[in-house]
């Protein structure tokens, strides 16, 4: 009889903390998103009360427009900026990462703990914005997108190693040899044998590190000066201090923003998670 009552509680407890975690969701994430999005369609005169309550008269196309053109288009500029940064440092985080982690994982040498190290203290050591500077000043790489996007690769790639090698470690070694029995260079064994089957784990790299860099503030401020190099959050930046009073303004360029990453965590989401989770399962 009392066995059978712990199991009644322990659902329970379950759909109780379930509840919870939705609410505290709902709270944290949901209510701010409509609070941002009611503002962003208001006239200047509502948007100015920081109320939440439905707007009267729905100005979204005007609000969108006012943004769109302000500052000589700043935004579409920005827009591009970021595409640009994005894409690339992704792709070499992408490529780069995934043979450093392979090369680490089948192959040990002597200099495989050092490097390990060296994989960790990305991690762990902060980034150091002066040192920084002055390296890429010495490339002639500073207030440059190469330089820029050197930076972010710098920044992400231990993650994309660590997530690229545990899942790397769950797949057998046969396949490496069957390739190189059929005459499968190194180049060819990787590209050909070993990166398709780390499609998941791509796609989780992809999605997680474009929304890192594409939200990244400080890097492009300190390295990337001047409005025709601006990113999208620079240009959130610009506009709270020059449209402090217009937030109808305010919030329609933080609903712009949000939204490209929002999308994607949308549509990826279980390909995420299955990411994240491959190597331990599968280990």
């Amino acid at each position: 009889m009392t066995a059978a009552v712990e199991v009644r509680r322990k659902p329970r407890k379950n759909v109780t903390l379930s509840i919870v975690a939705i609410l505290l969701s709902i709270v944290v994430f949901v209510v701010p998103f409509v609070f941002i999005l009611l503002t962003a369609v208001k006239s200047r005169q509502e948007a100015s009360r920081l109320d939440f309550s439905w707007p009267t008269q729905f100005q979204f196309v005007q609000n969108f427009v006012d943004v769109v053109q302000a500052r000589d288009y700043m935004l579409i500029i920005a827009f591009i900026n970021s595409t640009i940064l994005t894409v690339a440092s992704v792709a070499i985080m992408v490529v780069l990462a995934a043979m450093v982690a392979f090369v680490l994982q089948r192959r040990r040498t002597r200099w495989t703990g050092l490097v390990n190290f060296l994989v960790l203290s990305g991690l762990i050591i902060p980034p150091a914005v002066v040192p920084t500077i002055w390296v890429l000043q010495k490339l002639g790489l500073f207030r440059t997108m190469p330089g820029l996007i050197l930076v972010e690769v710098a920044f992400g790639l231990s993650f994309c190693i660590l997530l690229f090698r545990a899942f790397i470690a769950t797949i057998p070694r046969e396949l490496d040899e069957a390739a190189i029995i059929d005459g499968a260079g190194p180049m060819r064994l990787f590209f050909r044998v070993i990166l398709p089957l780390l499609r998941s784990v791509i796609i989780t790299i992809v999605v997680v590190q474009s929304v890192t860099v594409f939200n990244d503030f400080v890097n492009p401020l300190y390295l990337l000066p001047g409005d025709q190099n601006a990113t999208v959050q620079l240009t959130l930046y610009n506009f709270s201090s020059s449209y402090s009073t217009q937030y109808n303004l305010l919030f329609m360029d933080i609903l712009l923003i949000t939204i490209p990453p929002l999308i994607m965590f949308l549509f990826f989401n279980k390909r995420i998670v299955a990411g994240m989770t491959a190597g331990a399962i599968k280990g």
